[in-house]
């Protein structure tokens, strides 16, 4: 009797790398692909596009479940714990990450970077065929274009999300108090995009409130009000979170210790690293660390979302 031997499909798990969107929090990085299941929530500094080529995707955001269908483009602040926990068999998706300093230069409804950021997720079906063809090569030139092409790919995609203020689009999982958003006017996005600026470049050293403020050329306080009228966040919570987001990557590096990790993230101490991922991880970096091994053990597959 002849014995058969059966290879079973196994699905690809998504974990944090150096190179991934937790461990380049100021990057804007482009994807088209099968996207793996992710075994928790992960959280990076980014607002997040997605656009279902083909397939479905269900994300658990939050306290909400979000499935969206081929066709259907989202946006949504990645600094929100989220999680894309099963997709349809023949899925494909694409879309980008992009850092707080592009979105907020973005021309979109004045209201939709406060709800955003308080946990909303916009929704829209008016795509096309062209939204199909130009997501792929907008990753391909990203990828493997010359550096003009990676930048027309950038400023092609860009204006594509600003089309969503002509069409049809609907808010899902907003908060109770997430209507009440106050409106961002050009002035204010402009001072916030500096602010991003800054702390984009200098978030692993060691800055403060008084510094930023001082960079973007605003004075303290009218600095730190409209960061949190524009963001939901105070200057140092973003701060942090760009660093948790880096330390997050990290964490899973053969080698590197906790203490390694939480001074090369911006941190000065070990205890205010502990407390902050606490606080956002709901566990300790040593529990995260030694999860994310145990994952990676048992699972043949990993993937990493990015484009160089």
């Amino acid at each position: 009797m002849d014995v058969v031997e059966l290879t079973l499909p196994t699905r690809a798990i998504y974990q944090p790398g150096a190179s991934s969107v937790e461990g380049l929090p100021t990057a804007l990085q482009m994807f088209h692909n099968r996207p793996p299941i992710m075994l928790k929530p992960h959280w990076h500094a980014q607002v997040e596009v997605n656009f279902v080529v083909e397939g479905s995707v269900h994300y658990i955001m939050g306290d909400h479940d979000l499935t969206l269908n081929a066709g259907e483009l989202c946006l949504f602040w990645g600094g929100q714990p989220h999680q894309l926990d099963d997709t349809s068999d023949d899925v494909l998706y694409a879309g980008a990450h992009l850092p707080l300093v592009h979105f907020f230069r973005l021309r979109l409804p004045t209201d939709i970077a406060g709800r955003l950021m308080k946990g909303a997720v916009l929704v829209t079906s008016a795509t096309d065929e062209a939204d199909r063809v130009n997501f792929a090569r907008w990753y391909s030139w990203a990828r493997h274009g010359s550096t003009a092409q990676a930048q027309h790919a950038v400023d092609e995609l860009l204006l594509r999300i600003e089309r969503v203020r002509f069409e049809p689009y609907r808010i899902v999982g907003e908060c109770e108090n997430g209507r009440e958003s106050e409106a961002s006017d050009q002035q204010s996005s402009r001072a916030v995009a500096r602010i991003c600026d800054f702390i984009a470049a200098n978030f692993m050293q060691d800055i403060d409130s008084m510094d930023i403020a001082a960079a973007a050329d605003l004075h303290p306080k009218y600095a730190m009000s409209v960061f949190k009228k524009s963001t939901g966040m105070t200057m140092n919570e973003y701060l942090t979170l760009l660093r948790l987001s880096y330390a997050q990557a990290h964490l899973l590096r053969d080698g590197a210790s906790v203490l390694q990790v939480a001074m090369e993230s911006g941190f000065g101490s070990l205890s205010a690293f502990n407390k902050a991922f606490r606080k956002i991880a709901g566990k300790s970096p040593s529990d995260f660390r030694r999860e994310g091994r145990v994952f990676s053990a048992i699972t043949p597959t990993s993937v990493e979302i990015r484009a160089d």
